[in-house]
């Protein structure tokens, strides 16, 4: 049984220049790094791994690949994209720090059930801040929303389907 989320791993550019984003701005302590110097298959490489720890203990990861390419680039929303919970307070003052560094900030974005902002990590990752909005609990519970609904609504219909004719 899945028990949570332990950690999510991306490929970064530069190591301190992520940790100066996840760390310094955002808040999260670097908690472990890995060397890898030899791949499970044997081939030398030379690889950092670095773990950012989130509140309730699970981690935002990265790979620092030199000897690997990667295309790195903006990526847009729909795309990829991760969203971490703050207080509601937290979007305005982050909002603010994220002018007063000079970064791209978007938002606020109402989403109805959580209210957002959103920011460029130094890798081109969309980092969203999302705050939870009281009282629109029920917008996450799948026996009051219809999200099954929707889905199946949604695949039925869809271009390229076979019964959306």
């Amino acid at each position: 049984m899945i028990k949570g989320l332990h950690h999510n791993a991306c490929r970064c550019r530069d190591s301190e220049e992520t940790r100066r984003f996840y760390e310094d701005f955002l808040g999260l302590p670097l908690v472990h790094t890995l060397k890898i110097e030899q791949t499970k298959t044997g081939r030398a490489t030379g690889v950092l791994h670095t773990f950012f720890q989130l509140d309730d203990g699970s981690c935002l990861a990265f790979f620092e690949a030199p000897d690997m390419p990667f295309e790195f680039k903006e990526q847009h929303d729909f795309d990829l994209h991760i969203a971490l919970e703050v207080e509601p307070e937290a979007l305005d003052r982050m909002m603010a720090k994220g002018k007063a560094e000079g970064r791209d900030v978007r938002g606020v974005s109402d989403h109805h059930f959580i209210r957002s902002i959103y920011f460029r990590d130094p890798n081109g990752y969309v980092i969203e801040l999302a705050a939870k909005v009281a009282g629109r609990e029920s917008d996450m519970d799948p026996k009051k929303n219809r999200a099954r609904e929707m889905l199946d609504k949604w695949q039925s219909a869809k271009p390229g389907t076979a019964r959306a004719a």
